[in-house]
């Protein structure tokens, strides 16, 4: 691990931290979401059972991002153009007992951008490989600087860096973000009784821990979940675009638990979920807000898993210069796809998108079979809402929540 951490900035920075709700059956039905979204870290957020509520939020700890200087959030409804979280994951090991080694690196491992549309029926999730370039602006310990990757941006400056960074990087304004840490990680994928991924093989990867006995499904919790989320060596081409395959064949697998009648109606279940984020997390003072964290996690909860994309953000290897050993973006993709979030229409996938991420897709053969609701000859018709066209971006890598994909093994 030594060697992965090598290129990390020299000095420490410390990264600021600081730190009754009506008991319903919504909320019950509610909670997992945003503690999906925090959990690579889609997921994990602060959302928590209504008679837990003002127990468990004094776990959280918050951060002040530039959103947060524009005073209170309007209703998130009323934003123009759909409203953005930012999802980092830090791979900190302080406080975390010694997991993944006694470095004291404060990197963001994870970086991801959730967009949910202002008609609250479709939401995009674009992570970002943590060894591509980007600019990056100034912040409270250093930059600009060039020929870094995005992963220092935490370590230069808290979660308000990389915020600032991805804002830059997508001409996006991000209203709300959280963090959560590695112990987070394994106590979410704990408290939901382990997630299933399914990989094409074999996977021995010395760096992280993994180990993956033959193809299938396999029910990861605990270190073995952190170490998939995390590796690259025993995945894809070794890089970290084949690292994110593996974090969205996660990621929907988790979101497909979470909103499951089995997880939404175990209040127990529920409980452990919201005790796992809220002790290892930090949000953004306005995303800690209850009434932010209550309304988004109801729009999150109502979208169905189709309409739920994750993507790459268009990167490649094999560059030269200050991209060489490392990912560079892909301007013209990227352009593309943040000109149509940002234009708040959905994106689309097309038979392309899984090619080099993936190990296949279909339906989740767990997904109970849809039966159709009778009719009442009398009711007067009912007027879905019109859903602005999917724009499908060539060239553009994902898989939507409701796709059972594999990891692809290069052991």
């Amino acid at each position: 691990m030594s060697q992965q951490r090598s290129r990390r900035p020299a000095q420490p920075v410390a990264i600021a931290r600081h730190g009754r709700l009506k008991r319903s059956a919504a909320w019950r039905s509610v909670l997992a979401l945003i503690g999906s979204v925090l959990a690579v870290l889609l997921i994990s957020g602060g959302s928590v059972a209504a008679v837990a509520f003002f127990q468990l939020k004094s776990n959280i700890k918050t951060a002040t991002i530039e959103a947060d200087s524009q005073g209170p959030p309007p209703n998130i409804a009323a934003i123009e153009g759909g409203f953005n979280i930012l999802l980092v994951g830090s791979d900190t090991r302080e406080g975390q007992g010694g997991i993944g080694g006694n470095e004291s690196a404060v990197l963001n491992d994870v970086t991801m951008l959730l967009h949910v549309a202002q008609d609250q029926q479709s939401a995009t999730l674009v992570s970002i490989p943590r060894d591509m370039v980007v600019p990056l602006p100034a912040c409270e310990n250093g930059g600009p600087a060039t020929g870094q990757p995005i992963n220092v941006t935490l370590y230069y400056g808290g979660l308000a860096c990389t915020v600032k960074t991805v804002q830059n990087l997508t001409g996006l304004d991000i209203q709300f973000a959280g963090l959560i840490t590695f112990t987070g990680v394994i106590r979410m994928a704990d408290a939901v009784g382990g997630v299933e991924v399914c990989t094409d093989g074999s996977i021995n990867d010395p760096y992280t821990g993994l180990l993956i006995d033959g193809a299938g499904s396999h029910t990861l919790s605990g270190d073995q979940a952190l170490a998939f989320l995390r590796s690259r060596h025993g995945v894809g081409d070794g890089s970290d675009l084949g690292r994110i395959g593996s974090q969205q064949v996660y990621l929907s697998s988790l979101v497909r638990k979470i909103k499951s009648d089995d997880t939404l109606t175990n209040f127990v279940k529920l409980y452990g979920i919201a005790q796992a984020a809220t002790q290892n997390i930090t949000l953004s003072d306005n995303f800690a807000n209850p009434d932010t964290l209550v309304s988004v996690a109801l729009v999150l909860k109502n979208i169905p898993l189709e309409n739920i994309v994750l993507v790459q953000y268009p990167g490649k290897t094999g560059g030269t210069g200050i991209f060489a050993g490392k990912v560079q973006p892909v301007a013209s993709v990227a352009t593309a796809l943040f000109n149509a979030i940002k234009a708040d229409q959905p994106i689309g996938l097309d038979e392309n998108s899984l090619e080099g991420a993936h190990g296949g897709s279909t339906l989740d053969p767990n997904a109970p079979a849809a039966t159709a609701e009778p009719v009442d000859p009398s009711a007067a018709p009912t007027i879905a809402p019109e859903t602005p066209q999917a724009v499908v971006v060539p060239g553009l890598k994902g898989q939507s929540a409701a796709q059972y994909t594999c990891s692809v093994s290069n052991n």
